[in-house]
């Protein structure tokens, strides 16, 4: 079913009231109204409904309302180093798809400064991947002025994921073994050209866990998808 996101502001007992944009959407779509769609208020709550038969369809008529089952059972955080172009884009993208609860970007001494213009097409883009595969939330799009920032930041988590490319003892198969039920988990990334020395040093200083992802080098673009992808089968959620 088409789905959609609203605020809970714009949810009644019986109505939601929908976007101008949603509006139209839904109008170029040439739902019928005996066709259903989905509502999602963003806070893990979807509800199955038609579409009203007032106002010229900006309103949308509530069937009945059920847990989102798009969400994984524990917070995951994807921390993803600026790059070039539209890697990026697909970061963010396939990230929120596989069940990322947000993505934190952040500058590094070989990646791209951070570049505020992107941020709204992002967080576009993560609205979009949020209807497709079928999440509750939209997960937000920031970023973080240093590096350091982002792995202090990333650090506050239980279980806290540091992907180096240099790291040949700890596995992420091998750390994921000492994963309890519900610890929230960040994952960082790094840019084309991975992390520098420094950087590494800082990321472990501040108790990030350093894990092997593959005897492959991925792209900076695969590393993060591939990370999340093995976090969430390990943990049920894939």
């Amino acid at each position: 079913m088409h789905r959609f996101f609203v605020s809970l502001s714009d949810i009644g007992a019986d109505l939601i009231r929908l976007s101008q944009e949603d509006s139209a959407h839904i109008r170029a779509l040439r739902l019928r109204p005996s066709e259903s769609f989905v509502v999602c208020d963003g806070d893990g709550s979807d509800y199955i409904c038609h579409l009203g038969k007032h106002d010229g369809g900006s309103v949308a008529e509530i069937i009945k309302a059920v847990p989102s089952l798009g969400e994984p059972s524990f917070d995951c955080t994807v921390f993803i180093a600026f790059s070039k172009g539209a890697k990026l884009d697909i970061a963010v993208q396939k990230s929120v798809e596989l069940g990322a609860c947000r993505i934190i970007l952040f500058p590094s001494e070989r990646g791209e400064k951070a570049d505020v213009k992107k941020m709204t097409r992002l967080q576009r883009i993560a609205l979009e991947a949020a209807k497709q595969s079928g999440r509750g939330i939209i997960p937000a799009v920031t970023a973080e002025d240093t590096f350091i920032s982002a792995v202090e930041h990333a650090a506050l988590f239980d279980f806290p994921l540091f992907l180096y490319e240099c790291e040949s003892k700890t596995t992420l198969r091998d750390a994921l073994s000492g994963y309890s039920v519900r610890q929230s988990v960040s994952i960082l990334t790094g840019p084309e050209g991975g992390f520098t020395d420094r950087e590494a040093d800082d990321a472990k200083s501040s108790g990030m866990t350093a894990v092997m992802l593959s005897k492959r080098i991925l792209r900076c673009e695969t590393a993060p998808i591939a990370a999340l992808a093995a976090v969430m089968y390990h943990t049920g959620n894939l």
